[in-house]
């Protein structure tokens, strides 16, 4: 037998841990791995101009300019070591403008280097890493510093280079405060839009956990299908009837007769697979007291422009209700071969009393009606064997039919129910009963009527009252039979013709019965190509209506 892995699990991959020295690098946290970066930029730019300056030859005051570097070195180091997550973010601010006191001195120490151009850096810094006021203020700040150092230098103000880098470092500052804007607006807005995903996951995930869970505690097994035969769904219910018994391993599965080896392209998985759909399909799995039987049944998942999604698979354990349903019939049998021994000797002593010379005419006329009696008893008896549907040699109902009087079958159905009517003082009507002939068994239909009857009077209320009609067209004949009883719900419409089956108004009650009456009588009435019909209102009464073929098959109306 085919068998699903229960749980699906996800690997998880784990990255080792990183070195040492790339923690003390990177440091401990976005602000502190900003600084970092920022200020190699800075201070790489720098390096390069260091020593630009010494191969081609430095002439401006020397000492001074190298003094500046170092500052930038020395800051460097700062934002490399000191753990500014740690610290208040306005003190991170300490480095870019000790930058742009360093890119002064040296501008100082040589003027036409164009080492202002270096305030770019901090500049982008303060406007990219601490809003407006870094923008404003890293702006005002370079700008305070090229003028002083203009001062120093003694720079003539109408020089074109007096007014290019302020404008440059004004249009590059803005341009970052700008970028950086909308950068953290765009930022703000994934990380809402993670919030958000991250709650659907989590309810997703709730959800996922509460379904496993139900259908984990359901004690019939549910498996969902993918289209590509895989399950992506199995409850702990479809994976335990599976599994075979923990001697025996993997199960024999053999079809519902539990004799048979179920080929494995019949089993209903297999069938799900390849597209079908089917309701209690069953099938035995195991032997002994290992022995299950299964209903499987499989219902298609149509997407909404009608495709196919796969299947949701039900599998039911009914081993228990299988062998109560074997118990039942075999006990049935049982009773219907014992009863068969004394009945038909109670028929043959009938028969011998009636032939004997000199009896009553009166007596003779009650033995007579006691032979038809016994010989029904008989015909009944012998249904109930047929309906043993587990009994091997049960034989299947048969019919005669041929052309018959329903007026002189109801009146004698009627004569003889009249006993048991006057005892609960029913009144049966037969003033609708109207010349009609049909092409029937008399003795089944005679079964039919007398069953029909009996449960007319015996469901009927005290000093109720029961209508039999007859009616003929040209093709059918129609009985009904109308009692003013308990009636019918719903769910008694449904399943009244069911085998054993006992409507709710009776089930509670003195009124023995066993359910089988109507089963087989509508199997009678079914096998000369007619039906039984029932209405009934609660607490009003019920009215069966059977159809018989008026004439044979093939023959015309005269």
């Amino acid at each position: 037998m085919e068998t699903e892995t229960p749980r699906r699990t996800r690997a998880t991959f784990v990255l080792p841990a990183p070195p040492r020295w790339i923690d003390a690098v990177l440091g401990d946290g976005d602000r502190t791995r900003s600084a970092m970066l920022n200020q190699i930029v800075t201070t790489s730019v720098v390096l390069v101009v260091a020593i630009a300056g010494l191969v081609v030859g430095f002439r401006g005051d020397t000492a001074l300019f190298f003094l500046a570097v170092t500052a930038v070195f020395v800051l460097t180091g700062a934002a490399i070591i000191v753990p500014w997550g740690s610290l208040g973010r306005l003190w991170l601010a300490l480095i870019p403008l000790g930058d742009i006191l360093a890119i002064a001195v040296m501008r100082v120490a040589e003027p036409t280097a164009g080492f202002g151009l270096l305030w770019v850096f901090p500049v982008i810094w303060l406007a990219a890493g601490f809003g407006t006021v870094g923008w404003i203020g890293g702006v005002l700040l370079a700008l305070g510093a090229y003028g002083v150092t203009d001062v120093v230098i003694r720079s003539s103000p109408s020089s074109f280079g007096f007014l290019l880098l302020p404008l440059l470092l004004i249009a590059v500052s803005t341009s970052t405060y700008l970028s950086s804007r909308r950068a953290s607006a765009q930022r703000l807005l994934l990380d809402r839009q993670a919030t958000v995903l991250t709650q659907s996951l989590e309810r997703a995930r709730r959800h996922e956990q509460v379904l496993t869970e139900a259908l984990d505690r359901v004690d019939f097994g549910v498996a969902r299908i993918e289209t590509d035969g895989s399950a992506s769904i199995i409850n702990d219910a479809h994976a335990r009837l599976q599994r075979g018994s923990r001697t025996s391993g993997q199960p024999d599965v053999y079809a519902a007769d539990g004799a048979t080896p179920l080929d494995p392209q019949d089993h209903p998985l297999a069938r799900v697979r390849r597209g079908e759909a089917f309701t209690d399909a069953r099938i035995q799995v195991g032997h002994g007291d290992d022995r299950r039987v299964l209903s499987v049944s499989a219902r298609r998942i149509i997407e909404p422009d009608g495709g196919d999604s796969g299947a949701v698979v039900v599998t039911r354990d009914i081993t228990a209700e299988t062998d109560a349903l074997r118990e039942r019939d075999a006990l049935v049998s049982s009773v219907s071969h014992e009863l068969r021994t004394p009945l038909t000797s109670i028929l043959g002593y009938l028969e011998l009393a009636i032939d004997t010379p000199g009896v009553p005419e009166a007596a003779l006329e009650n033995l007579r009606v006691a032979d038809r009696n016994a010989d029904q008893l008989l015909r009944l008896v012998g249904d109930v064997l047929a309906a043993s549907s587990q009994h091997k040699s049960a034989a299947q109902l048969t019919v005669s039919p041929t052309d018959i009087d329903l007026v002189e079958i109801v009146n004698a159905a009627v004569e003889s129910i009249l006993v048991s009517a006057g005892e609960r003082g029913v009144t049966i009507d037969v003033s609708r009963v109207e010349p009609a002939r049909a092409y029937a068994d008399p003795v089944r239909i005679r079964q039919v009527l007398d069953n029909l009857l009996s449960n007319a009077v015996k469901y009927n209320r005290p000093r109720g009252r029961v209508s039999v009609a007859t009616s003929v067209g040209d093709q059918w004949a129609l009985i009904a039979v109308q009692d003013s009883g308990v009636g019918l719900n719903e769910e008694d419409l449904g399943s009244v013709f069911q085998r054993y089956y006992r409507g709710a108004a009776v089930r509670d009650s003195a009124v023995t019965g066993n359910g089988l009456g109507l089963a087989i009588s509508r199997d009678i009435v079914r096998r000369h190509g007619g039906d039984i019909t029932v209405s009934s209102v609660l607490g009003v009464g019920s009215t069966f209506s059977v159809t018989l073929p008026a004439r044979r098959p093939g023959t015309a109306a005269s």
